[in-house]
């Protein structure tokens, strides 16, 4: 009777996670489909992507990227993609430097009333934007920083800073605090005991905090739709572009949604392995 119930439990647990496999591909299918979609049109001509039912088997080609890349007379988009990469990266690295010696603060050696801080920082994010956008607009344009890229970078910075700060103090909280005596017993002060020793541990979740920021600044535009024109435009306001009051260029659009999507899901599956590492970091005891 055991070895019949221990039989039965074990298939019902197959069947489970059988279950729950096709589950998690059907979601996956779900949400790829509009990735699929965009792509597909991409490929199309203007007028079979603004067909009405869609055309499926409509003819292929790539006069979207064509017409992206300004080979039709249109503008180039480098610029636009060389300033998103240096904002993203420029306040990546910064939210880095910052976030790691607050978290150390408030996790490793925490300060007094450090829950406080850590909702003080939390609470930063819940105000919208907008709400903020007058203020920042009136400052930006009585000190001459309109349409600086330097400008949106210290805005991303601040932008993500909480965000950052929130997850690497959850990374640090779970560091062995016997690695950090025995350091401090051989006498290794604060930055060597950042750079040797808590770095590489919580490498993993550094990276995935990194990709996020990385990913969050990339894809801002309100910031960059109100403070920048034409020297410090970025891909999602040159994205904008294509749609006028003489129409949607959806095919163009699609293409150009794709090439600016690229750079984000490159850097996503080469450090694949270090953002599940990173996100998973803690969640087991």
């Amino acid at each position: 009777m055991t070895v019949l119930t221990t039989a039965a439990v074990s298939r019902r647990s197959r069947h489970g996670r059988v279950f729950l496999g096709m589950l998690a591909w059907l979601a996956g299918i779900v949400f790829f489909l509009p990735v699929a979609w965009m792509f597909l049109t991409s490929l199309h001509s203007e007028a079979d992507a603004a067909a009405n039912p869609p055309t499926v088997a409509a003819s292929l080609g790539l006069d979207g990227y064509r017409a992206f890349f300004g080979s039709g007379g249109g503008t180039s988009p480098w610029p636009a993609l060389i300033n998103s990469t240096t904002v993203a990266v420029t306040s990546t690295t910064w939210v880095l430097l910052l976030a790691l010696p607050a978290a150390y603060a408030l996790s490793v050696r925490p300060v007094r009333g450090w829950r406080d801080t850590l909702f003080f920082f939390l609470s930063t994010k819940m105000l919208p934007v907008v709400a903020g956008l007058l203020p920042v607009y009136l400052f930006a344009r009585n000190t001459g920083l309109l349409d600086n890229v330097w400008l949106m970078a210290v805005l991303h910075t601040s932008m993500n800073l909480p965000i950052a700060v929130w997850m690497t103090q959850s990374f640090l909280a779970d560091v062995p605090v016997s690695i950090l005596e025995a350091a401090r017993v051989d006498g290794a002060r604060l930055p060597v005991i950042l750079a040797r020793i808590l770095v590489p541990v919580i490498a993993p979740g550094i990276t995935a905090t990194a990709l996020i920021c990385c990913i969050l600044s990339w894809n801002e535009l309100l910031l960059a739709q109100v403070l920048t024109s034409v020297t410090a435009q970025t891909a999602p306001v040159f994205l904008t572009g294509f749609i006028t009051g003489e129409g949607l260029f959806l095919a163009q659009l699609c293409a150009a949604s794709v090439v600016v999507s690229l750079p984000v899901l490159a850097a996503g599956l080469a450090a694949q392995d270090k953002l599940v590492q990173g996100l998973s970091l803690g969640a087991v005891k």
